[in-house]
């Protein structure tokens, strides 16, 4: 299972908290690239839905990662 950036930004409209097979179906409908179809079917079948794209991506990153500061603008 291989996320970037780019591929993670596909489930941030995603119906969270939402389980495996909602985030399938979610990628599905929006016509997401296969690669994040195929993450998500290689994540563990679970009762407990994912509350955030971090719970399927640690490293997922934040805004605080880039730095940038609006109020400097």
């Amino acid at each position: 299972m291989i996320w970037t950036v780019e591929l993670a930004s596909y489930l941030d409209d995603a119906p969270w908290p939402a389980t495996r097979e909602e985030l399938i179906d979610y990628a599905e409908r929006i016509g997401a690239p296969y690669e994040v179809v195929e993450n998500l079917i290689e994540l563990e079948e679970s009762d407990e839905p994912y509350e955030t794209i971090e719970d399927i991506w640690p490293d997922y990153p934040s805004d605080e990662d880039f730095f940038y500061n609006e109020d400097d603008y």
